[in-house]
């Protein structure tokens, strides 16, 4: 049985869509458009302004998430100004949940191969940041971002062979789609490290519309969610890309997509 928080969403994807016009976001837009579609929290950095916007939509905060280049030393990071007020702020904001992103060696646009040695300082610094923020209450977890095999199972080796029992893993179904590992496999095999999750479809490596349509079946995702006794938040990441080809708004295929998952879980149920 599915005992979840409920659903959550990044604002990437919203973003995206101001973006692609030359446009600055509006957050009061995003906010609104999320709560009509029937979220019922927004996983972002929640600074004052944020999370009292939030609240006028009802809509709670689920986590922030956090992207570092975990596989440089500690002492890089600085986490004193770049985790540990975010950490405080979600805390302040009833949120449960630090997701932690392994960004690319060389950047985005080319990514490189990392070596075992800094899979091995991902999982330390992972451990790092889950002591330092030990007494605040969240989870925190590592969230599978490598678009390439060797990467992605590297990152899943930093948590589970190099990082303390404190440091679970955030799914994210449609990255580990496209590095060529299998959502569901990954959940059943590491269930007592399954801390959080972000669901996205994929038609290859491009970006689904909604949740409903691509190559990942997501009631058996759901399935395996619900075996394993999961209770934390549903989180989405819905991106529209060019090549999605999208004919709905994003608003329109989150509330698709939610209403598809509670179909999913009621026949599960």
């Amino acid at each position: 049985m599915i005992t979840n928080k409920g659903f959550s969403t990044g604002l990437y994807g919203y973003q995206c869509e101001y973006w692609k016009d030359g446009k600055d976001p509006s957050m009061e837009e995003i906010f609104r458009n999320c709560a009509e579609a029937g979220m019922n929290a927004l996983e972002l950095d929640p600074t004052p302004e944020l999370a009292a916007l939030a609240k006028q939509f009802g809509l709670a905060i689920s986590g922030a998430y956090v992207g570092l280049q975990l596989h440089e030393p500690f002492e890089t990071l600085n986490i004193e100004e770049t985790v540990i007020p975010v950490a405080k702020r979600v805390v302040e904001a009833g949120g449960t949940d630090l997701v932690i992103n392994a960004d690319p060696k060389g950047g985005w646009d080319a990514p490189q191969a990392k070596t075992e040695e800094e899979f091995k300082q991902i999982g330390d610094n992972l451990s790092r940041i889950a002591a330092a923020v030990s007494g605040l209450g969240l989870k925190v977890s590592l969230h599978n971002h490598a678009s390439d095999k060797h990467n992605a199972e590297g990152d899943l080796r930093a948590v589970i062979e190099y990082a303390s029992q404190e440091v679970g893993l955030c799914v994210d179904t449609g990255w580990a789609h496209v590095a060529g590992l299998n959502p569901v496999e990954m959940i059943r095999t590491y269930s007592d490290r399954i801390y959080a999750f972000h669901f996205r479809n994929q038609n290859g490596r491009i970006y689904s519309e909604d949740l409903t349509v691509g190559d990942i079946d997501m009631k058996r995702v759901l399935q395996a969610v619900s075996d394993i006794d999961y209770k934390g938040w549903l989180t989405f990441e819905l991106v529209h890309e060019e090549g999605t080809g999208a004919k709905s708004t994003l608003a329109e295929a989150t509330a698709k997509s939610i209403a598809y998952l509670k179909s999913c879980i009621a026949d599960i149920e």
